[in-house]
């Protein structure tokens, strides 16, 4: 299977009691293998819900999600969500919360070491194999999270503002240490940030979408090669387009 994904006219619709609401309407995209495409929008139009649908968290109103040309019925081991809290195991050690889901699909020990191991060089942990969660920071709690979704090998890296509760200077360490983990696994990566600046120096192509009910208002290539000068006047030019994209949907929300 191949990291290629597809969605087709997607919808989502939340029913109440006495109402219901239309999150995501005609929403279709195609990401390729080893693409990072970032998803842009105003707060509550529905960025998170595309991902939960992608990851077979949520079930889709109308349309399909295609990954490897295979239809997304449920969740699977295929996709791999690394959420903004860090959704670690506090009484597991950094190299069994890599090991988990390694554990749950069976995997027998000597291979589960010797893979958490791997991922854990590759995103700098390995002198804390053995640290609880608690002793950790912010950023390496993170990569914690990276690791273990990269252990159990998926097709695609669903990444829910995954460096939104760092602080600035964390933040982009590991937004320079996610560009090397693309760079050595060539993994396709769906991201949701509200950071635009985020959004230009990471992305392949950012996708904005509109206020609720969410659909493409644009999608914009970003053509430089990494890594980027954030300070580049082009760079600096497709933040400022960006960001009027994004202002003009919060003027009609109001």
């Amino acid at each position: 299977m191949s990291g290629d994904l597809s969605i087709r006219g997607l919808k989502k619709v939340f029913k109440t009691k006495d109402d219901e609401v239309v999150a995501i309407d005609d929403f279709t995209l195609d990401v390729k293998q080893g693409e990072l495409v970032s998803l842009l929008g105003p707060s509550g139009c529905g960025k998170t819900t595309i991902l939960r649908l992608v990851a077979g968290l949520s079930e889709p109103t109308a349309g399909e999600i295609l990954l490897g040309g295979k239809k997304v019925s449920g969740p699977g081991a295929d996709r791999g969500m690394i959420f903004q809290e860090f959704a670690l195991f506090p009484w597991r050690s950094v190299r069994k919360n890599i090991e988990f889901g390694l554990e749950i699909a069976g995997i027998p020990k000597a291979e589960r070491r010797q893979r958490s191991q791997f991922f854990l060089d590759m995103v700098g942990l390995e002198r804390f194999a053995d640290a609880r969660i608690h002793e950790l920071s912010g950023g390496m709690k993170q990569r914690v999270g990276i690791a273990r979704a990269l252990a159990n090998d998926p097709e695609i890296l669903l990444m829910d503002e995954p460096f939104g509760a760092l602080d600035a200077q964390t933040r982009n360490i590991m937004q320079k240490e996610l560009l090397k983990i693309m760079e050595k696994t060539e993994k396709t990566i769906l991201f949701v940030t509200h950071s635009v600046d985020e959004a230009v120096y990471l992305s392949d192509r950012v996708v904005v979408l509109t206020k609720r009910p969410a659909h493409i208002k644009e999608i914009i290539e970003v053509p430089w090669p990494r890594p980027r000068d954030r300070a580049a006047p082009e760079v600096a030019a497709m933040r400022k387009k960006i960001l009027r994209e994004l202002e003009e949907e919060n003027v009609m929300d109001n």
